[in-house]
């Protein structure tokens, strides 16, 4: 036995399944993102992207019975129930939890992107396999707050502003609110500063944005 162990788990609970043979190869592909431009009078330059998702290769068998040259456990579930939990996990299209102890691959969400199995002559009852997962990155859905706000173009505003050269009052409630038609509130709050003119706003002064 090698003592490292190789799990899955299915979303949500359910049986777990650890691989009665480790597979003689583990291969794992891993990918960056990257994308390629072309900048006038630089030429093409490469803007990094985030890192892509992980790809794992196992090939080994289901064995019939229990041998202790290969076989990690004593617990072996028969051959064909292991094919029927794969099958069953790839049919509720959700993704499973892949676990290789002592190493950097221990709780990575994957989806099953294949599964083939054979029998062969000279090892009768024994299955062989080839499972490919990828590892699985959910969609974050945005709160619906959030698109509600996005719709109405609703922006958190500052607590300050400071009054810039060819500022107006419409121009600032403009830029902070999404809405110039606000600026009798910004008015209101800063008239003591401002006075009676609201055209009358003096470069470098702070204006308090009301909420």
């Amino acid at each position: 036995m090698s003592g490292m162990q190789f799990w899955l788990t299915p979303d949500g609970g359910g049986k777990r399944l650890r691989l009665p043979v480790n597979p003689a190869v583990l291969s794992v592909k891993m990918a960056q993102g990257y994308q390629d431009i072309s900048v006038v009078a630089l030429g093409e330059r490469t803007v990094f992207g985030e890192a892509g998702l992980s790809e794992f290769a196992i090939a080994s068998f289901f064995p019939r019975d229990y041998h202790p040259g290969y076989c990690e456990h004593m617990e072996l579930e028969p051959p064909w129930r292991c094919v029927q939990l794969v099958e069953g996990w790839m049919r509720t299209r959700k993704p499973v939890t892949l676990d290789i102890t002592g190493t950097a691959v221990e709780g990575v969400p994957a989806t099953i992107r294949s599964f083939s199995y054979e029998e062969r002559a000279g090892s009768p009852g024994d299955l062989y396999y080839e499972l490919a997962l990828k590892q699985f990155r959910p969609v974050q859905a945005e709160p619906a707050a959030e698109q509600q706000e996005r719709r109405n173009g609703a922006r958190t505003p500052p607590a300050t502003y400071v009054v810039a050269p060819g500022d107006s009052l419409w121009k600032i409630a403009q830029r902070i609110w999404g809405n110039g038609d606000r600026w009798r509130e910004l008015h209101a709050a800063n008239q003591a500063a401002i006075g009676k003119d609201p055209n009358r706003l003096q470069v470098g002064l702070q204006l308090k944005v009301p909420t």
